[in-house]
Order: C-alpha cells, then structure tokens, then sequence
C-alpha cells in the first residue's frame, strides 16, 4: 500500500509529497489494537495513556500495540500480543473486526491499526512501566467534529494542519486522532462494515 496521509486536516498531492521527504525512509512495521466496546450508550473506544518515564511517547494517549516482531503471524497476532502485554487483555476478549490503513509516523513506524471488539466486562492488568492508565470516549464525542482542535506542525517549510480531540482535559492527537478519524472517514463512507 503507498503512502497516504490521511490524518492531516487538509490534504493535496504537494503535501502528500512534503511529508513523504520528512518521514524516515527506514520504517519499522507495527500493529496497534483499536478497541471497541458496546456500551448501553453505543460504542466506546479503549485508549491509554503512557506512562511518563518512557523514553518515547511519555505520557502520549494511544491505543495498546508496538514492534511487530517475527514471530508474530499477522499484525492481528502482534496488536493482540502487545496489548495483552500492556494491559492484560486476553486475546480471546477481543474479535477481529478489520484493519485501518496504515499509518506512517514521524518516528519511523509504518502502524497497521487492527479493529477489534472487546467483551466486556473489561479485565486489565496494567504493565504500570508501560502504561500509566486506560480509559474509554464514546465514538460519538470523537466523531463530533465539535470536540477537535487544529493544531499545526512544521515539515520543513510547509506547516501542516492536524485534528486534536479533546475529552475530559485528555488531548488525543497525531497518529492516535488520525487513526479515529480514519475510522470515522471509513464508517461514514461506505468503508468496511464495523
């Protein structure tokens, strides 16, 4: 699959080929697990926050995952393993629901996001030198168009306009907030049934 920004606000062939020159060529494949949980209000997504004293992303809001490792059959098996790493979710909890475009970040990732529903009701235990704590936003405050900020971002010359969904004085923002507004993009278009 090539190369397609999908999380910034605006989006034109130059941009795409701006960001294209400012992200490392080198890219380490990762999954993360995007988690859904029916709650009798609808839909809610499980987020974390990591924890302060790691050396990247402290403090970051996103979704359990990391490295895919050779191991791992499919990036399906790396999400599922790492979040059962960082916070205990048994795999046999969560159903395969689909997977996102991937997403390219700044520090050398190419992330697979995996759509996956979770049973509840929730059983974590959290690997506290990874993650500080979990919490869940309803799908309809992320989708609310209401409840994001832009916020921009220098790539070389060129600024770039980002989304920041605000909840509860959390800020989600870069890949995380553009993986959920892929989700939306996708929900609202057609995209796969999830």
């Amino acid at each position: 699959m090539d190369f397609e920004p999908l999380w910034p606000a605006r989006t034109s062939a130059n941009l795409t080929a701006t960001l294209k020159a400012h992200l490392p060529k080198q890219r380490t494949p990762a999954a993360v697990l995007v988690p859904l949980i029916t709650r009798p209000s609808g839909l809610s997504v499980l987020l974390t926050k990591r924890a302060e004293t790691l050396r990247e992303h402290a403090g970051q809001i996103s979704f359990p995952g990391g490295r895919i490792e050779l191991a791992d059959a499919s990036p399906w098996h790396a999400a599922l393993r790492e979040t059962h790493e960082e916070i205990g979710l048994a795999p046999e909890f969560v159903e395969f629901a689909g997977y996102l475009p991937d997403h390219l970040v700044g520090t050398g990732f190419r992330v697979t996001p995996v759509v996956g529903f979770v049973q509840s009701p929730l059983r974590l235990s959290l690997a506290r030198h990874e993650v500080q704590e979990v919490f869940e936003v309803p799908l309809d405050h992320i989708f609310d168009a209401a409840n994001r900020r832009l916020r921009k971002r220098r790539f070389g010359d060129t600024e770039v306009e980002f989304h920041d969904i605000e909840f509860q004085n959390k800020s989600i923002w870069g890949a995380t907030a553009g993986m959920l507004l892929t989700l939306q993009r996708l929900l609202e278009n057609g995209g796969p049934d999830i």
